[in-house]
């Protein structure tokens, strides 16, 4: 199927597409969803063909054997990123945010402070709260349109109530690809101040050309003591009602920790989403995320020149993701002014940038991985909902 394809997703139960007129009164009849951090795309045929498969086969019993599944991880871990790794470091979780939810609950306790580095994804500050421990903001730089890390202002805001940071890398909404220096910086920030590091790398796969992504153990091995990672092929394939992530840990203290954690919660994986995981970790599955991201790097480019063509208005030029962070404060408008014009007047669903923490007040999250006509769409009525800045 081809990405122009559109797929009407509105009354099929759809997070982005059924929920956006309650929350942000954008109706899905004459609307564009561009919030929910899913594709309107759907995933290859190999994922298609074995859930077709499970679905021919007609029971749905408990699954006994992973070894395919971990194979399959262990495989695409290593021919996309050249990491090694090994089965029985991986653990599955009901998606990232779930997997987000155990490493605070299992390394952290209540009261301590959590690092997050923002504007980030909202859902990390959610869990941390739900968890009884504070969340530390540690603001990014915005160094004119670009995220950047201040390591100095950060040591000097630290406290010692601090156990824990969690990374976003690739980054949400900034879309940094974060260099090896910069990463290094973050492994030597949690060795300084003793935190449990958790790099949260669901967006690794979606990067686009000029940058280069590195898995956080390949940076600094002395970083194994204190090192989470958190991978999945949800965010990379489309497949996010799966809920199936991977938190994966080499060091073997850490490692016990959280078996006894997943033990004592009953935790096990989702049939269906070893299924997809496994099939679309594999040769079909990196032929096609490699046409899906050289899609959504026109994409990206049609919208940025669209959105920066607009007096006022910037986008943050994207190395990772398909979530643009688009920066109003040039307008000179109020947050209710330039949010209601995307909402009311262009009839586009956004994430609103203060949900992100720190650093985000002057900015609205846009998901630019939708058909190549809904994005031009989209931008056309951007331009006329500011028409009178042109």
């Amino acid at each position: 199927m081809s990405f122009d394809t559109v797929i009407d997703r509105r009354g099929t139960k759809s997070s982005k597409w059924d929920r956006m007129e309650a929350l942000y009164g954008v109706s899905p009849d004459d609307g564009i969803a561009m919030w929910v951090a899913d594709m309107d795309f759907a995933p290859p045929q190999c994922v298609q063909d074995a859930v077709s498969a499970m679905q021919d086969h007609g029971v749905y019993g408990y699954m006994g054997d992973f070894s395919a599944y971990n194979a399959a991880i262990a495989w695409w871990m290593q021919h996309r990123h050249g990491w090694a790794i090994e089965a029985d470091w991986i653990f599955t979780t009901h998606g990232l945010v779930n997997g987000t939810s155990m490493c605070v609950d299992t390394f952290t306790k209540p009261g301590d402070g959590v690092v997050l580095f923002t504007p980030v994804y909202h859902a990390f500050a959610k869990v941390i709260r739900a968890n009884d421990r504070e969340v530390v903001e540690m603001e990014l730089v915005n160094d004119d349109g670009r995220l950047t890390m201040d390591f100095e202002a950060y040591d000097a805001a630290m406290t010692g109530n601090e156990t824990m940071v969690v990374l976003c890398s690739p980054h949400n909404p900034g879309g940094r690809v974060w260099t090896r220096e910069e990463l290094q910086g973050v492994a030597d920030f949690a060795k300084r101040h003793d935190l449990i590091l958790v790099s949260d790398e669901i967006h690794h796969d979606l990067v686009f050309g000029g940058a280069t992504h590195t898995v956080m153990p390949l940076v600094d091995s002395t970083l194994t003591d204190r090192l989470v990672m958190m991978t999945a092929s949800t965010k990379t394939f489309n497949i996010a009602g799966s809920h199936s992530g991977n938190v994966i840990i080499e060091d073997p203290a850490l490692r016990a920790k959280f078996t006894k954690r997943m033990m004592a919660l009953g935790i096990s994986p989702n049939s269906f989403g070893v299924e997809m995981a496994t099939a679309a970790y594999s040769p079909e599955g990196a032929e096609w995320v490699d046409d899906m991201v050289a899609y959504l790097e026109e994409n990206r480019r049609i919208f940025d020149a669209g959105i920066n063509a607009i007096p006022g208005l910037k986008s943050m030029e994207l190395e990772a993701t398909y979530l643009a962070w688009v920066d109003f404060s040039g307008t000179g408008m109020g947050r209710d002014e330039f949010t209601d014009r995307v909402q009311t007047t262009a009839k586009i669903a956004v994430n609103h940038g203060p949900t992100f923490g720190k650093g985000g007040d002057d900015f609205l999250r846009f998901n630019i991985a939708a058909p190549r006509s809904v994005i031009e769409d989209a931008v056309a009525r951007m331009q006329a909902a500011f028409g009178d800045l042109q």
